[in-house]
């Protein structure tokens, strides 16, 4: 099929600005061997450095305090187990094929546009996360400067963007510098508490919770419920995942490549334990320690009590424990907003075929958080991450189920495939089992199966996909991993991109139909109007009306296409999401009274339905917008079908006519060499010819009558010789084989050479030749003076023999750098219906009434042919009766 599209100088300009990887450090694509060129030991302590922050204290601290140390402890153990051994497949897939997590999800399950769920699942988390760790430095900086707390938001927030810009290498960097000092302000105030307080594990252990109805038993409502907080958690799975695609591929699978893996992938979880015990162990200390309640949990005012231990000094206390939440809560809100920015760059690119780079997302991100801050998320972290784990477990769940299970029984291809060439937009396997696993998880938090189910609907929705995801890739055999075969056999190790120009390795490079060419999966990203030509049927309005036909009659399906059916869908979508927002704010709300959250309520359905109200409108304009916007794209695309068989048609036509000239220069050059060789086999005999007539001529023994007809044949075999001359010019001139020198030309010279010997030529006949030079002539002209002065004396030549009576005159002017020659004569003229034929060879005018005949040389021939070979004209003005006047210029 041929390619319909045309590459325009905008988008390859701009696909070209979002490829820049000092900045990108491959968003939205496979992470490029070239690029993974630090050891393993430096993306590993890279990827730890997300260990240190200390929301995994106010987690410990925030459940142990409401649900006792037993259930806590639980909780920690098993779910942390369940985050290690659901996060080794993903690491490993992910390092083994360089590819972020968005990506790797893409090809595990979801399709291109599917996964786009999952990165808002995973943005949302890194902006969840970056508001708390970001609150908790707030309150440090608050602390230690007594700035307003809203003003230290901005300042925690602001000062993650510089160390985020350029990526892994500004990140790795940071890490490494951080880490010893980090290291050591961990440790150390925790072994003076234990120095000091060794009955403090004691009475931690022993710890029982504000919601706890037995002491020290196990409970497992209480159980369950503690796990929801730490569930989300999973997801940070993902952010290591950012960073270990950048492995070295030399590497992969020796023992040093595994170690780096396991410790620094779902290794992780192995330090997340210590600090969650730490922060369960520091909460209770701070309580025992008299510190609030609603304090003791928070990271900042634990550690303040356990570096009191280090120093007797508040002050000096005080600024170590400032200096430890900054460095800590660095560590991880530089990955968190890294990470952010991939989620977001993937999320948008599918939804609008535009990436305006990574960092445009990286502010977006942390804006966002900044939002959060300010709205007081930190009091309401414990809710927001139970209502939040369903999600995220729904998703990771579904991820790993077919990495593991689905690859394993060979229900899904070994290769994770994540071009958007591809794959299909939705693959059912991922998609419909987070779907029936967010619903079970949903469904369980809201108590409808019990409350034990409610307490382990975690579990429900982490174990779900197990079942599901195999049993759907059964069921649908697998068709929907792969929407095209890769063709790698027909790509180079390394390939440029038709479109951005860059070059880029194998695996990131797609053949692309409609545009004729190989192109990059980034720029594969941006194209919206190819029209998915590369994979009929399996882009989302194809994959959905598709399924829609299997169910519905063709007539159903077909009004479906409306504008109104648009508008409700995406009303219906955009409302739930509002209704969805609206209870979690109520819900999440904490209230004085029942009036109070009466007034909440009412203040919150009116605004509700104000809000559809506008809503509604703006989705109408939008969709009307779309619909238009997508007419004129058709529209377009077909006027660009036309044109592209149009070019087709021309580029066609071009060649042929090509190899028609080719054949004729061919076929002219072959016939210029004959005539040469023709000429030059007549020119022996006749010089023979011509020789032995002279001789005759002069010879006085001979009879006069003898002697006459010897000069009529030397006058005929001189004409001969001009002829033959003339063939062989007009042969060179054919063949592009005459010399043409660019000469300065002496006007009055060269003039008054012809001027002398033609005007000895015209007395001879008793004609009169006149020479009419314009005033202001420059000294002289550039030319070929050879060839100049063969055409001014073939036409002077011309005057003089075919004028019987008046004269012949030469005028010569010169206007804007141009030399015109003007010839004149008063001979008999030449009718208008012959003027042309006297530049042709051997063709005869004939006067009817003077019985006068020119034209039967190759004088005017080779005239012409030279005026235009030195890019001047030969042009004749004649009347019959009064003369002809030839112009040359």
């Amino acid at each position: 099929m041929s390619a319909e599209q045309q590459i325009i100088s905008a988008r390859r300009t701009y696909n070209q600005w979002v490829a820049n990887e000092t900045l990108e450090d491959f968003a939205l694509r496979y992470t490029a061997k070239r690029a993974r060129k630090w050891s393993d030991i430096r993306v590993a302590n890279t990827a730890l450095g997300i260990v240190s922050f200390l929301a995994l204290e106010a987690i410990g601290g925030a459940i142990t305090l409401q649900y006792g140390f037993i259930n806590s402890m639980w909780a920690i153990l098993v779910v942390c187990g369940l985050i290690f051994l659901t996060g080794l497949p993903i690491c490993y897939h992910a390092a083994r094929s360089g590819l972020d997590i968005d990506l790797l999800t893409r090809g595990a399950g979801f399709g291109y546009i599917g996964s786009t769920v999952s990165s808002l699942i995973y943005a949302s988390f890194t902006f969840i996360f970056f508001a708390l760790e970001a609150a908790i430095m707030s309150m440090a900086l608050q602390l230690l400067l007594g700035i307003p707390l809203h003003w230290a938001y901005v300042i925690s927030a602001l000062v993650v963007i510089p160390l985020v810009t350029h990526g892994i290498t500004s990140i790795s960097r940071f890490q490494l510098w951080t880490q010893p000092v980090w290291i050591i302000l961990q440790v150390v105030p925790l072994l003076f508490i234990l120095y000091h307080h060794g009955e403090a594990v004691t009475n931690w252990t022993h710890f029982t919770g504000a919601a706890e109805q037995v002491s020290g038993q196990f409970n497992v409502l209480l159980f369950g419920a503690a796990a929801s907080v730490i569930f989300p958690l999973m997801a940070q799975n993902g952010e290591q995942v950012d960073f270990l695609r950048f492995l070295p591929r030399k590497e992969e699978n020796s023992p040093k490549w595994w170690v780096a893996l396991i410790v620094s992938g779902p290794g992780w979880t192995l330090f997340g334990i210590l600090k969650l015990f730490a922060g369960s162990f520091l909460a209770v200390f701070a309580l025992q320690h008299g510190v609030a309640t609603e304090l003791a949990d928070d990271p900042t005012h634990m550690y303040l009590v356990a570096f009191s231990y280090i120093s007797h000094n508040p002050e000096m206390a005080l600024v170590l424990v400032a200096i430890f939440v900054i460095i800590s809560q660095l560590k991880i809100n530089v990955t968190n907003a890294y990470a952010g920015s991939l989620a977001w760059s993937n999320f948008f690119s599918r939804i609008t075929h535009s990436h305006p780079g990574r960092i445009v997302w990286l502010f977006f991100n942390v804006a966002v958080a900044l939002l959060l801050m300010e709205l007081g998320i930190y009091h309401a972290f414990e809710n927001i991450l139970i209502t939040y784990s369903t999600l995220v477990l729904a998703w990771i769940g579904s991820l790993v189920a077919d990495l593991v299970i689905n690859m394993g029984l060979g229900l899904r291809p070994r290769k994770i495939e994540f071009k958007r060439g591809h794959l299909y937009d939705i693959n059912p396997v991922g998609v419909f089992s987070m779907i029936i696993a967010s619903l079970l998880g949903i469904l369980g938090q809201l108590e409808l199966f019990g409350p034990t189910v409610k307490a382990l609907s975690p579990f429900v929705a982490l174990s779900t996909p197990f079942v599901t995801a195999p049993l759907i890739a059964y069921v649908t055999k697998g068709h929907y991993y792969l929407a095209r075969e890769e063709l790698q056999h027909d790509m180079d190790q390394q390939s440029h991109c038709s479109m951005c120009k860059h070059s880029f390795e194998s695996e990131d490079m797609s053949n692309c139909p409609a545009f004729g060419c190989h192109i990059c999966s980034l720029c594969c990203s941006l194209e919206s109007g190819c029209g998915d030509r590369c994979r009929p049927g399996a882009n989302l309005h194809a994959q959905s009306f598709g399924l829609l036909e299997r169910f519905l009659p063709a007539a159903i399906v077909s009004r479906l296409h409306s504008t109104v059916v648009h508008f409700s869908l995406i009303m219906l979508i955009t409302t739930s999401l509002m209704a969805v927002l609206f209870t979690l704010v109520y819900v999440s709300s904490d209230y004085d009274t029942p009036a109070t959250a009466g007034l909440v309520q009412t203040a919150l359905v009116q605004t509700f339905f104000l809000l559809i109200i506008v809503t509604g409108v703006l989705i109408w304009l939008y969709v009307l917008a779309q619909n238009s916007r997508l007419g004129a794209l058709e529209e377009s695309q077909q006027r660009t079908a036309l044109l592209s068989r149009e070019v087709v048609a021309h580029e066609r036509t071009t060649r042929e006519l090509q190899a028609a000239k080719e054949a004729a220069v061919s076929a002219n050059q072959a016939k210029s060499r004959y005539l040469s060789g023709v000429s030059h086999e007549l020119r022996t005999p006749l010089n023979t010819v011509l020789g032995y007539a002279q001789l005759l001529e002069q010879d006085q023994e001979l009879p006069r009558k003898d002697q006459q007809a010897a000069s009529v044949i030397r006058r005929n075999g001189e004409h001969l010789a001009d002829v033959i001359e003339g063939l062989l010019e007009i042969s060179k001139i054919e063949a592009r084989r005459l010399d043409l020198h660019r000469d300065q030309v002496q006007i009055g010279a060269l003039t008054e050479q012809l001027v002398e010997v033609f005007t000895t030529q015209a007395r001879a006949k008793n004609l009169a030749f006149e020479y009419l030079p314009e005033n202001g002539l420059p000294e002289y002209v550039v030319a070929d003076e050879k060839r100049l002065r063969q055409v001014l004396m073939n036409l002077l030549s011309n005057a003089v023999k075919f004028t019987k009576q008046g004269g012949v005159t030469l005028r010569v002017s010169y206007r804007n750098e141009v030399a015109r020659f003007i010839v004149s004569d008063t001979g008999v003229g030449i009718k208008p219906e012959d003027r042309e034929k006297i530049f042709e060879p051997f063709e005869r005018v004939r006067n009817a009434e003077t019985q006068f005949i020119c034209g039967t040389g190759l004088g005017l021939t080779i005239s012409r042919l030279l005026c235009n070979l030195m890019g001047g004209d030969l042009t004749l003005q004649s009347e019959c009766g009064k003369g002809s006047s030839p112009n040359y210029s």
